[in-house]
């Protein structure tokens, strides 16, 4: 912290309010390629950040590079290794662009308690590589006893953060962070055919149950068996899989919540709060506050309180998602989402989205369906025009249901839609719900009336 009072003590000499920002991460990526094992590295970066008001304006300033990891608790950012070189670089540079920043519109927050939550899993730090590697080969060969010819691409990561934040308010906060993530690429290739599967998990501690992405994986390569095929152009209803959730809505929902998006009037759901806008089945949540969620952390990037927002109440728009500046422009509170990446200028940005069980489960969507689609996975959805909420792609992973009964894998099929009026009349919710990639919680979705196109 001593390097951190340091910077922010020079920094109040030349500015009415100040902030230092720093992390530090230690990650240890295991890939295997093809099914073999390809590399295995060691990556350590640290960043910190000055962000100063000078003459009512906005300064700020960042230097990264491999030095000055902490461990566990206890981080000492190592700026030393730049001399005080790096301290005058930091003034400079925000005293310089303060000169063309935008008005500061807040005040650093004057916190040092915050809620409890659990982020840290010491046992993540102490996975042997040679465990990664035998878990890594265990999964492509559950796989491939089940497609022999298949081709995997698996990825085990372990890894620590730290993160340390004050600020001329008398704010401060600190943490560690632990994150282990297992993925799973498959392709197969028949003749000119290529089915492409997937899966993973991340988590903030060693999860339990890690064959699961194998088997998830393997659930696919079953539904895929046989081909069938959609003819023609036509509306038909489709059932998201959690996976599929993420790759049609995430985006365009992402956009839609964005506090700076509804301030700049960019997003359609401005001026729409306590309307009903979606199914009244729809319940969405930005929640940082999920034990050992990968979004999830004890404060915001800001110095803000993380909390559990709701966005979405049985389809009424609630809230949307604010950092400091956006808030205060826009006349409200920072709900803790102020985010960066390393040690980037601050903005609103989800934690992790969380969408509430419905009473419907899988099967029964299933059964209801005379002629329809699901989707696992879309390439390409996240190009259409987000800020109006359009969605679209080619399914990569989908099958075709006829008269309440899985048929086989479509190939060579697009489908597109609009998210206000998709998710405006949702034909069932899913009852059971599973994390995708660590940042959305999701179940099934049941929607009508998509454009379904094949090539």
């Amino acid at each position: 912290m001593g390097h951190l009072l340091e910077i922010l003590h020079s920094a109040q000499k030349v500015a009415e309010q100040a902030e230092v920002f720093w992390v530090s991460t230690q990650e240890t990526p295991v890939d295997f390629e093809a099914n073999k094992l390809k590399q295995i590295q060691n990556k350590e970066s640290t960043s910190v950040a000055l962000r100063i008001f000078r003459g009512g304006r906005i300064g700020f300033s960042a230097a990264s590079g491999p030095d000055g990891a902490g461990k566990k608790g206890s981080p000492s950012p190592n700026l030393s290794l730049r001399g005080r070189g790096i301290l005058r670089d930091l003034l400079d540079m925000a005293v310089e662009t303060a000169q063309f920043g935008s008005p500061a519109s807040f005040t650093f927050p004057s916190l040092k308690d915050y809620p409890e939550v659990s982020i840290f899993d010491p046992q993540v730090e102490k996975m042997p590589m040679e465990e990664m590697i035998e878990l890594g080969n265990q999964l492509i060969a559950r796989v491939r006893k089940y497609a022999p010819d298949i081709l995997c691409d698996v990825r085990v990561t372990k890894g620590t953060g730290s993160v340390q934040i004050v600020n001329s308010q008398g704010g401060e906060a600190s943490y560690a962070k632990s994150f282990f993530s297992l993925s799973l690429e498959g392709i197969l290739i028949q003749d000119t055919d290529m089915l492409f599967v997937a899966d993973s998990k991340s988590s903030c501690c060693l999860p339990d149950k890690l064959d699961v992405v194998a088997d998830r994986v393997i659930r696919q390569l079953e539904l895929a068996k046989e081909k069938a095929a959609v003819s023609g152009v036509k509306l038909l209803p489709v059932i998201f899989t959690p996976r599929g959730v993420a790759s049609a809505f995430l985006s365009p929902i992402e956009v839609a919540f964005n506090g700076k998006a509804v301030l700049e009037g960019a997003s359609k759901l401005k001026n729409k709060v306590g309307e009903q806008v979606f199914d009244n089945g729809l319940s969405l949540w930005d929640d940082a506050t999920t034990a050992y969620g990968i979004g999830s952390s004890p404060c915001d990037d800001e110095g803000m309180p993380s909390q559990r927002t709701a966005l979405i109440k049985n389809g009424v728009v609630s809230n949307f998602l604010y950092d400091l500046q956006t808030a205060a422009l826009a006349g409200t509170q920072s709900t803790g989402n102020g985010r960066r990446s390393g040690g980037s200028f601050p903005k609103p940005a989800i934690s992790s989205l969380v969408i509430d069980e419905g009473g419907v489960s899988f099967e029964a969507m299933v059964e209801d369906m005379k002629e329809g689609l699901i989707v696992e996975q879309l390439i390409g959805a996240d190009q259409g025009n987000l800020l109006g909420g359009d969605f679209g792609g080619n399914v990569l992973l989908g099958y075709k249901v006829e008269n309440g009964r899985i048929v086989g894998r479509v190939k060579d099929t697009m489908i597109s839609g609009n998210i206000y009026q998709v998710l405006a009349r949702l034909l069932g919710v899913g009852s059971e719900a599973r994390w995708v990639d660590g940042v959305l919680r999701t179940p099934h979705l049941y929607c009508s009336g998509l454009s379904v196109a094949a090539k």
